[in-house]
């Protein structure tokens, strides 16, 4: 699965950046088109009931059972990365992603295998989530392990543009369907964003291939360090840390499952919006997001991410009031501008947290500290989101203020968590990255 030395050392740091976001692009397209269709259609197709609230709480409850299993793929993957590299445990994510994205569009609906369309649809979504366990971790590794220590939040952030990159072909499919009417979108059209995954996933296959091993996991192997099981290692030695590397990742994993999920279903569905507004609304702050992390993550490299990090999330906790004021108004410029204010400090969050938090964990066992970590929240924050949003939408009938507080809450979180870290950075003393601490 590893070829050989591909291309001169100089070359290696812009070969590994770059195929960290083609790599994230594609898993993240994969795991966006699921969302998509969890707010879409997915109740329609696998979970018919006369209540449409049963049906959606039905599909993003699959989805969030894909980040049930974020963080067991984040142990397999991060033990793989840990033991025997990192770009053996990508290729691996890669090739599993694409496959199970491209057996969900094969799926038969529940009119037609019954109970089993749905027990297909659960255990593939479990695959999904087992990939982007292993995928993250490794990808920000790879981009930010080749770089020099001054530039490593600036390369690890390549991993993070794949999220808006993704995110943006994933809605780009949906809404070149919006010119087939209800039936056949129910029908078929939905598919075809999951069966064009079989050709990214070649594409990122071979981009990947040609990517050396890390440097620092070089080191590891040189002076014999590998930890013998590293997640254990990392729940042993470093629990607090994971504690609060979960706690920064919050309103980052949550947010944007909030905006770009919840709000999908809550502006169609609980404001009578249509699809192909919001898709084009959630398009463009798609873009903007793209642009913002690369700046984010070069000014925490400028200026130290922990003053980024705290600015944007105190920002992130004022965000959604205004927000939803603009969005109740309908239309597509309020809509785009109130979304675009809570995905502006999101986003600067999200770019800068990887280097962030990669610092904060020992080389020897880091692809299984960032992993857990992460996908950790994911299964909390980002998985129980949409449904706490629905829940909250159903019992607060008309109101959006209970949902700009449960935002709010999350950006605190997120907020304490980054203050509290830096703290315990510097009591650990880790020589890893001078200027994240």
């Amino acid at each position: 699965m590893t070829a050989p030395a591909h291309a001169p050392a100089a070359r290696q740091p812009v070969r590994a950046a770059t195929a960290a976001f083609v790599g994230t692009t594609i898993e993240w397209y994969d795991f966006y088109i699921y969302a998509t269709a969890a707010a879409l259609v997915f109740g329609k197709v696998f979970f018919p009931t006369a209540d449409p609230f049963v049906s959606t709480m039905a599909s993003f409850g699959t989805f969030a059972a894909g980040f049930l299993a974020r963080p067991l793929g984040g142990v397999i993957f991060g033990h793989l990365g840990d033991r025997v590299g990192r770009k053996n445990a990508l290729m691996a994510t890669l090739v599993i992603m694409g496959l199970a994205t491209v057996g969900i569009g094969l799926l038969p609906s529940y009119a037609t295998a019954g109970l089993w369309a749905p027990a297909l649809l659960l255990l593939l979504r479990l695959a999904q989530g087992l990939a982007v366990g292993g995928e993250w971790g490794g990808a920000v590794l790879m981009a930010g392990e080749h770089a020099s220590q001054r530039r490593r939040t600036f390369a690890a952030s390549f991993a993070q543009l794949g999220s808006p990159a993704g995110l943006i072909l994933s809605l780009l499919a949906f809404r070149l369907l919006t010119t087939l009417d209800e039936a056949d979108f129910v029908s078929w059209g939905w598919r075809v964003p999951f069966l064009i995954s079989a050709v990214l996933l070649l594409v990122g296959y071979f981009i990947r291939i040609g990517v050396n091993e890390s440097p620092d996991f070089a080191k590891v192997l040189e002076r014999q360090e590998r930890a013998e099981i590293p997640a254990k290692e990392v729940l042993r030695t470093a629990w607090r840390t994971v504690l609060l590397c979960m706690g920064v990742c919050t309103v980052a994993i949550g947010g944007i499952y909030f905006t770009n999920t919840f709000m999908l279903s809550y502006t169609t569905q609980t404001m009578g919006l249509s699809r192909t507004l919001i898709l084009d609304c959630l398009f463009v702050v798609a873009i903007i997001q793209f642009f913002v992390q690369p700046l984010a993550a070069w000014l925490a490299d400028a200026i130290g991410p922990t003053r980024v990090l705290i600015a944007a999330a105190f920002c992130s906790v004022l965000a959604p009031y205004p927000m939803f004021m603009l969005v109740s108004q309908g239309t597509p410029y309020s809509i785009i501008g109130g979304i675009a204010i809570v995905l502006v400090f999101m986003a600067a969050i999200y770019s800068a947290m990887a280097g962030y938090i990669s610092s904060a964990f020992p080389t020897h066992v880091r692809y299984s500290g960032i992993s857990l970590s992460y996908q950790l929240c994911g299964a909390v924050a980002g998985g129980m989101t949409p449904l706490v949003g629905t829940w909250l939408t159903y019992h607060y009938p008309g109101q959006w203020l209970p949902l700009a507080i449960f935002y709010s809450t999350l950006s605190a979180i997120t907020l304490v968590s980054i203050w509290a870290l830096a703290g315990h950075k510097r009591r650990l003393a880790l020589d890893v990255a001078p200027a994240a601490a």
